[in-house]
């Protein structure tokens, strides 16, 4: 779960008018820009689910390529403002929770989730996290994982980053492309990376026939 301290600073944060410089950062954009090309790859999405919202930068943009789409994210204060900020959108589903508790019968052909793992508590928790996830995504499915790299995060006085979740995504989903994302501020610098979840092989697809 996200710590309390953790709490607070997002609060403080998504009371700004720009929560993250998201919408006047050209680093952000291009992050956002690599992000919905490699969300686009295999064509139309017919559910997707984003794990955090922010204050909805991306959601707006994301939700073009989706029949469905279901935002999940932990604040309150980020669900409002993303809701207000895609109002055109009717086909968005908004859920407040943890994504370790997060539960549906939903399967998703994308799932996308940048700079959230890194506020959980440990490598534990982003474990189950991960798993969660990879249970919810079809096979065949895309999900598309944005981070601020290990030093970056653990300088900020997190557990982990980039590396050490795409590490864990690895051992479950193939990794398909991958992008560095970088300026010279030694605080934007991420990897973005898109994996496929492996599809059922014949001998499963023909059980039951």
């Amino acid at each position: 779960m996200i710590l309390d301290a953790n709490r607070q600073l997002l609060e403080r944060e998504l009371a700004v008018d720009d929560p993250w410089r998201l919408d006047s950062s050209s680093f952000e954009q291009e992050r956002y820009a690599q992000m919905l090309r490699m969300s686009s790859c295999n064509g139309d999405v017919a559910y997707a689910l984003e794990v955090g919202c922010a204050a909805g930068a991306f959601t707006d943009m994301l939700a073009p390529l989706c029949e469905r789409l279901t935002v999940v994210d932990v604040m309150p204060q980020a669900i409002e403002r993303a809701r207000l900020r895609t109002r055109k959108w009717s086909h968005i589903t908004w859920v407040t929770c943890d994504i370790q508790r997060f539960s549906t019968t939903e399967q998703f052909d994308l799932i996308v989730v940048a700079e959230v793992l890194y506020y959980l508590r440990d490598i534990v928790e982003m474990h189950t996290a991960i798993g969660n996830l990879v249970s919810m995504l079809v096979p065949n499915g895309a999900l598309i994982f944005g981070s601020a790299r290990d030093a970056t995060c653990q300088r900020w006085g997190y557990a982990a980053g980039a590396e050490t979740v795409i590490a864990l995504f690895n051992e479950c989903l193939s990794e398909v492309e991958r992008l560095h994302c970088r300026t010279e501020s030694v605080n934007e610098d991420c990897l973005i990376v898109r994996f496929r979840k492996p599809g059922q092989s014949s001998e499963q697809s023909n059980v039951g026939h």
